[in-house]
């Protein structure tokens, strides 16, 4: 019988402080991102995201913690296998974007000239020698991208990748992100966009303020919690026996309505049901799907 061991972590995260005088921007993070994932870092502004992505690429100095690339290798030799847009790059608007990816490449001190494979690869090679002042918001942002993948990285890491562009620059990088993934480049996107994190990512870490408040697979991060309206005549005694039923991870009273949070596989048939058995009949009986960006309302706010 053959064991398959699990994939090791492209990059591991262990309990990494920051602070910027009194201000605590990062909390003693902890997080792993899977090789040949879309690993989204999601927050609000201020949450700690950027700073995340500057200590993990050297740029800036962590008060604590550890992180290691690809098993523990020596950063410097990390460095040369990842790609990375914080800023987007000085290009030259009235040079092409096949020469100021050349001037990228030189100021990188890259020997191989794989531009033309870069371009083809963001979609700019029909257009390599049109000048960058041509081109469209996205294309720029798409040429940022290319820029970044010069010497073929492991890993690409974008800082706020569609901030700033018009819908169809946005549906670009997104779709951009799609192909990069299918090659098998890992990802690692920072973000405030729940719709950017949710289309395009595999996996996800969320930030407030400094502290990490879920992370794994997208679809169990931010899985939608069922909410249940009920009510009864005795409210105090429809409260008290739902608290004591499995399935139901917690009950609030709103407006003269119990809400209850249902676990996967608990819905208004198995609370009727319930109720029933507990001599409560039920008034009022109503599902509500909770939204994505409720849950993530729920999560950022206080």
């Amino acid at each position: 019988m053959f064991i398959i061991a699990p994939l090791q972590p492209i990059l591991s995260i262990q309990n990494i402080s920051k602070s910027y005088g009194p201000v605590r921007a990062l909390n003693g993070v902890s997080f792993d991102v899977p090789e040949s994932s879309v690993f989204g870092i999601l927050g609000p502004n201020g949450s700690g995201k950027t700073t995340m992505l500057g200590i993990i690429l050297d740029v800036l100095v962590a008060a604590g913690g550890t992180y290691s690339w690809f098993g523990g290798i020596p950063h410097a030799e990390a460095r040369r296998r990842i790609g990375s847009l914080l800023e987007t790059p000085n290009f030259y608007h009235y040079l092409s974007g096949y020469d100021n990816l050349k001037i990228n490449a030189t100021i990188r001190q890259l020997k191989e000239d794989d531009r033309d494979r870069v371009l083809k690869q963001v979609g700019l090679l029909e257009r390599k020698h049109s000048k960058f002042q041509t081109y469209s918001l996205g294309m720029k942002q798409r040429l940022a991208i290319g820029a970044a993948l010069l010497g073929q990285p492991k890993v690409l890491v974008l800082d706020e990748p569609t901030n700033g562009l018009d819908p169809a620059g946005i549906a670009e990088i997104r779709d951009l992100i799609r192909t990069l993934h299918r090659q098998g480049i890992t990802i690692i996107i920072a973000s405030h966009l729940l719709d950017e994190v949710e289309k395009v990512c595999t996996h996800v870490a969320i930030l407030k303020r400094g502290d990490l408040l879920v992370h794994g697979p997208v679809n169990e991060a931010l899985r939608n919690e069922d909410v249940i309206e009920v009510r009864a005549t005795d409210m105090h005694a429809l409260e008290e026996a739902l608290k004591q039923m499995a399935g139901i991870s917690s009950t609030k009273i709103s407006e003269g309505t119990l809400l209850l949070a249902c676990e996967q596989g608990t819905g208004p048939v198995q609370v009727n049901e319930y109720c029933i058995s507990k001599g409560i009949v039920l008034s009022h009986l109503l599902l509500k799907k909770k939204s994505l960006e409720t849950k993530f309302m729920e999560l950022t706010n206080n």
